[in-house]
This record gives C-alpha cells, structure tokens and sequence, in this order.
C-alpha cells in the first residue's frame, strides 16, 4: 500500500531528503494507482520489469512481491540507500537489481544482455520523460510495453498526429515502434507533494514490426523539426549534398509536395525516409 501524504513527509524527513523539483521527485501517495498501473501492465508471472525512478519503493516493492525480477534506475543518493536498506532481502535473493545513475545516460539501467524480453513499469520523473524515451529508443533493446505515469502535456506530444501542434520527432520515433493500448488520468493530489500539472498513466505495447530509426535519421527528423512549419524542400537544402539526393528522391516516391512541411508528413512517410539510411543505431 502507498503511503499517506503525513506518512511520505515523515519518511522524507527521517531521511533528511526534500524534494527535488528539478528531478521530477514527487511520490505517488495514492495505492489504488499502484495497483491501476500493475493491472494495466498485466505482466506474465516472473516477468522482467525496468522501473526508472523508483523513489520510496513503493510501486517497486509491489512488482517484487508479486514475484518479478525488477531492475531499476535511481540517481537520487539518499534513496538509492533507502531502497537498498528497505528492500534489502530482494537484493540478497538477487531479485531487485538497482543501480545509481543518470536514466537519460543509462536508460535500460544494469538489465542484462541474455534478457530478451522486459517489460517497463514506472513513476517516470517528469523532468526526464522525454529525454529517457529517446534514449530507450535509442537503446535497440525495445521493452514489450511500457506503463508510464507521465505529465499530460508529455502523453499528448508522444500520441500527437500530423498536423497537430504538438506533433514532433519524438511522436514520430515513438509511434513507429508502439501503439497506444491504454489511458488512464490522474489527479495532482494522488502525489507529494501535488505537482502543479495534470498527470496520466499510458500505456504502449510493442508492435508487430516495430522500425527503429538510425541514428543518423533521428538527428536528421529532429533537425528538421526545430523549423517544422517551413516547406520540406527548402529545409532539404540546408543538408550535405548526399542527404539532399536520399530526401529528394524520397518526396518523389512518396508524393510529398516539396512545400510540405514537416508537421503534415505521416509517420509511415517518415519511416520510408528511414529506410533509405544504414539500420545501425
């Protein structure tokens, strides 16, 4: 069960730690929301799960107790001991791994190599959400699906559709690998403290045939998108004269005006630009 907002402030204070604001630190409080985000995940029995940010353990401490292997990311010190003292047997029994650091750096945390199959379950600092699935995007190691306790404002720009005003490269390398499965809002005061922003728990599962973009195509998509609203052929020209040539002949085949802009191309036409480039990540 979650604890109760007087209960996380007391823990808070034995630990001689105040939240941090710039690391998206506020606690879920409320248990129902534990048990609404293991539901939605409906994970098999033992079944691997990365959580990044982890804090108090709470939601951690639910996902080992019903038996899965949990592999966490949390860069804050003073809670990094605290998990390791509270869920100190876990760590005996080699059940929870945890790891110190920076999820945007080490964004599928110690989850080892011979793990094929994930899936990612997590109270995701705000501060870091997109930044983190950028990074996991990046990883080539694609969780199965992730529920994700996010701000609003962040699941909107990660389902954003083309022509929107929130749609961006991120919505763009997100949307070729998953599909949105699940929604589910969430009030400031289920938190300590209340963030000052509406929250939501989303839900994605891999596609079928999820596409990964390159590396190079990724800095290229979001290169493009720092001026979204001007037409794709003039943007094509401020590239090297080998990208120029793949993206002209991509707008042809694709029917793409060459005075579209960017924020009017589907995520299908961005994944055949994808595909004139070296797979690798």
């Amino acid at each position: 069960m979650a604890l109760s907002p007087s209960e996380t402030s007391d823990l808070l204070r034995q630990l001689e730690h105040r939240p941090n604001k710039k690391l998206g630190q506020n606690f879920l409080i409320d248990g129902n929301l534990v048990e609404k985000s293991i539901s939605m995940a409906s994970l098999p029995t033992n079944y691997p799960v990365l959580e990044i940010g982890p804090g108090l353990g709470t939601l951690t401490s639910h996902l080992l107790n019903l038996g899965h292997p949990v592999y966490a990311v949390e860069i804050d010190r003073r809670l990094e001991a605290h998990l390791r003292e509270r869920l100190s047997s876990f760590i005996e029994s080699g059940q929870f791994n945890l790891v110190r650091a920076d999820a945007v750096k080490q964004p599928i945390g110690n989850l080892p190599d011979d793990i094929a199959e994930y899936a990612v379950v997590a109270n995701l600092p705000y501060a870091i959400s997109s930044a983190w699935m950028e990074g996991l995007l990046g990883s080539g190691k694609l969780p199965t699906s992730m529920v994700m306790m996010l701000q609003k404002e962040a699941t909107e720009r990660m389902l954003a559709s083309p022509g929107t005003k929130a749609y961006n490269a991120l919505a763009i390398f997100l949307q070729a690998a998953y599909q949105q499965t699940g929604y589910h809002p969430v009030p400031g005061q289920c938190f300590y403290p209340a963030p000052a922003v509406a929250s939501a728990l989303l839900k994605m599962e891999k596609k079928t045939t999820p596409y990964l973009f390159a590396k190079e195509t990724r800095s290229l998509i979001r290169r493009i998108f720092t001026q979204r609203r001007k037409q794709i052929g003039s943007l094509l020209k401020k590239e090297e004269q080998k990208i120029q040539q793949i993206m002209t002949s991509w707008l042809e085949e694709n029917n793409i005006c060459s005075t579209t802009r960017p924020e009017k191309i589907s995520v299908d036409q961005w994944i055949e630009l994808g595909k004139q480039f070296p797979s690798t990540n």
